[in-house]
């Protein structure tokens, strides 16, 4: 795929058109646009769009307003998901050719079906970082002749890596280069530890992973500021980088703003809305005091 080079520090914020912006995402954008301002850099606007059911024009005409009211200016064109379903099937095919993808049939509720009658004998299935029961090893191990065959029958699926298969492609320990409000340095890290994750949805021609993975590498992003609720999930970016020879970037995980149970915020949370916050009459320069900066 081509990459785009550049001589200057890149920076992006890159929201999802599903919801109102919050507080916790005013603090990841002013953040980008603060360091790459400082650096001399620049800053970036990305539409991660790839979820078409849940994406809307309305969201996104929102996350433009938000964004320049609380004064960020982002250079153009923006780089919309939706666009480049091209892109993401071409890097699943290289991953496909190196023999690290395989088709996956079982349904959410088979998984959870699985995982509760193993857990009912008092064994403990294995989790992610998130919490979520890792992939069964079913559609991994079923041969070229089977999958094919399912395929065939019309059998919805989505494309997961071959994690195992991938690690020993590999070869050699991962690590990434960190600044942020966690941990810092050179950080270790361990991919299996989210198993056979999804590269690619029925409904959709590519996950998050892939797709943040390729949008990084073809913008050229030297510099990903992000909250720390993605810090583990940088394991299988670099795995993918380094699979696809990809450029590292340089990663700042920054701190959350937290609602009033302790949470992280989501969008469904009105109160925390930037549009809601502007209504009762804060600036932008309140808003900057209220997520710390």
């Amino acid at each position: 795929m081509p990459v785009t080079p550049s001589d200057k520090p890149v920076y992006r914020f890159a929201p999802s058109p599903n919801g109102l912006l919050h507080l916790g995402h005013a603090l990841s954008a002013l953040l980008n646009y603060d360091m790459a301002r400082a650096s001399g850099g620049r800053f970036l606007l990305r539409i991660e769009d790839i979820d078409l059911a849940r994406s809307t024009p309305e969201f996104e005409e929102a996350i433009y307003r938000d964004l320049a009211w609380l004064g960020l200016q982002w250079e153009q064109p923006v780089r919309r998901q939706s666009e480049h379903f091209d892109t993401y099937r071409t890097t699943l095919e290289q991953l496909h050719a190196m023999g690290l993808v395989y088709p996956a049939f079982m349904t959410r509720g088979e998984v959870k079906a699985r995982v509760a009658a193993f857990e009912a004998a008092g064994k403990t299935w294995p989790r992610d970082p998130d919490g979520s029961p890792l992939y069964p090893e079913d559609d991994r191990l079923r041969s070229e002749g089977e999958r094919k065959a399912l395929m065939d029958k019309g059998l919805r699926h989505a494309f997961r890596l071959d994690m195992g298969r991938a690690l020993e492609l590999l070869g050699k320990p991962l690590t990434f280069r960190e600044t942020g409000d966690g941990p810092q340095g050179e950080i270790a890290c361990d991919p299996a530890i989210w198993g056979d994750v999804v590269l690619s949805r029925s409904d959709a021609p590519s996950s998050y992973h892939l797709s943040v993975t390729v949008d990084d590498a073809v913008q050229g992003i030297t510099h990903v500021v992000r909250g720390l609720d993605l810090f583990e999930a940088t394991a299988v970016h670099r795995l993918l980088q380094e699979l696809l020879g990809l450029p590292e970037p340089l990663y700042h995980h920054h701190r959350l703003v937290l609602g009033e149970d302790g949470r992280k915020l989501a969008k469904s949370e009105g109160a925390t809305g930037l549009a809601a916050l502007r209504l009762q009459g804060l600036s932008p320069l309140d808003i900057r005091h209220l997520v710390g900066l």
